[in-house]
């Protein structure tokens, strides 16, 4: 019932300091945070299982995801479709050493921190106690790495943004048909791989019997992904752009510098369209009122399921969260995006830096897997009975 007050009240300022579309926004947020939590939908764990053990359950509805929201994205950017007016972009970013090296050192945060952007948010909404310290990470990160946004924008090699569907000559169509043989291929192939692997499965989610899982848990996976690709089409179709997260972790920081008296609008990263936001109130910043709808969503389904249960956070786990905060922080900046932004929202859009997003992720989740247990932080092993 407080989770519902909370969020009833927030929705009032929204929609009374700004318009009626940033609240719908702020909705869309709650029905991520919903989704995110009852699914226990995850792309850190998904990345760690797949490199450990080989379990593909996550990744097969990451397939899933990409299908519904490429098809979706597909019809809205092709015919430039909106709610409000707004001109529909997806996020098309460049590919260059900024890139590479920010998704890889995410990929590393996102298993030294035990969450991923969206994971983050859920997390700390479902009162996962080490996952403050993350977003607390995950904040500092951002702001140094719009400090240091010049450099590795001007000052490193990268290519121009490369789109499928407009880069070529494809065109949306095209594109879609495309990158629907490929989350096929790659779908056949997991399969074949995990029938050689033989994982261990996903542990199941606590659940409750007929209806009742409805308001307390646990969603299907699949059930999800589509939702997930449904909600991320509606944003792009209301706000203009796909889904996004880390902006937000950057535009926070750098407003709690200028309350301490430090000036950042010299920055680069805060010149052009971003320098808006930073004069604004942050209930104008459509990624920030969607984070904290996902975080109240999170709040509402994790008190509907009974596990709102904050523990003690161990030294070890402590550190690891807050330094793979930083670099998940760092490496977002650097890769134009995390999880979200740069892989869900970049490969939706057709865009070359989403698929080489994930592949540096991967990479940097390969190397974090040596690195965990030194803060007391397990990996999946091939003899466990679930994973």
């Amino acid at each position: 019932m407080l989770g519902i007050i909370a969020a009833i009240f927030l929705f009032v300022m929204i929609v009374s300091t700004t318009n009626w579309t940033q609240g719908i926004l702020y909705i869309i947020g709650i029905a991520l945070g919903l989704t995110l939590l009852y699914a226990r939908f995850g792309f850190t764990s998904v990345f760690r299982r797949l490199m450990s053990v080989g379990n593909v359950q996550g990744l097969q509805a990451h397939m899933v995801m990409f299908a519904v929201a490429t098809t979706l994205f597909a019809l809205i950017l092709g015919t430039g479709f909106s709610f409000t007016g707004a001109e529909p972009a997806g996020y098309v970013s460049p590919v260059g050493i900024s890139l590479l090296f920010g998704a890889f050192i995410f990929g590393i945060g996102m298993q030294l921190g035990s969450g991923c952007a969206s994971g983050t948010l859920y997390s700390v909404g479902g009162g996962q106690s080490s996952m403050i310290l993350t977003l607390l990470g995950f904040i500092t990160g951002s702001v140094i790495g719009a400090y240091h946004f010049n450099f590795w924008m001007e000052e490193t090699w990268a290519l121009p943004p490369i789109s499928l569907a407009e880069s070529t000559n494809l065109g949306f169509f095209g594109a879609w048909a495309v990158q629907m043989i490929i989350f096929a291929v790659i779908y056949f192939a997991l399969v074949q791989f995990s029938k050689r692997k033989n994982p261990p499965p996903m542990k199941p989610l606590p659940a409750a019997r007929g209806w009742k899982n409805i308001f307390r848990g646990a969603w299907p996976l699949f059930t999800a992904a589509i939702l997930l690709a449904v909600l991320n089409a509606l944003t792009l179709a209301i706000r203009g752009n796909p889904w996004g997260i880390t902006s937000a972790f950057a535009l926070w920081g750098s407003k709690a510098l200028e309350l301490v008296g430090i000036d950042v609008s010299g920055w680069g990263y805060w010149q052009g369209a971003n320098a808006v936001q930073l004069s604004q109130s942050i209930l104008a910043d459509s990624t920030s009122v969607m984070n904290f709808g996902i975080i109240l969503g999170a709040f509402i389904a994790a008190a509907a399921s009974g596990t709102f249960k904050p523990k003690k956070i161990k030294p070890g786990i402590a550190a690891g969260s807050i330094i793979g905060g930083l670099l998940m922080g760092y490496g977002a900046r650097l890769a134009f995006g995390c999880n979200i932004g740069a892989y869900f929202g970049g490969i939706s859009s057709f865009s070359l830096h989403g698929w080489v997003w994930a592949v540096m992720a991967m990479l940097g989740t390969g190397l974090a897997l040596f690195i965990r247990p030194l803060f007391g932080l397990k990996n999946p092993k091939p003899k466990d009975t679930i994973c």
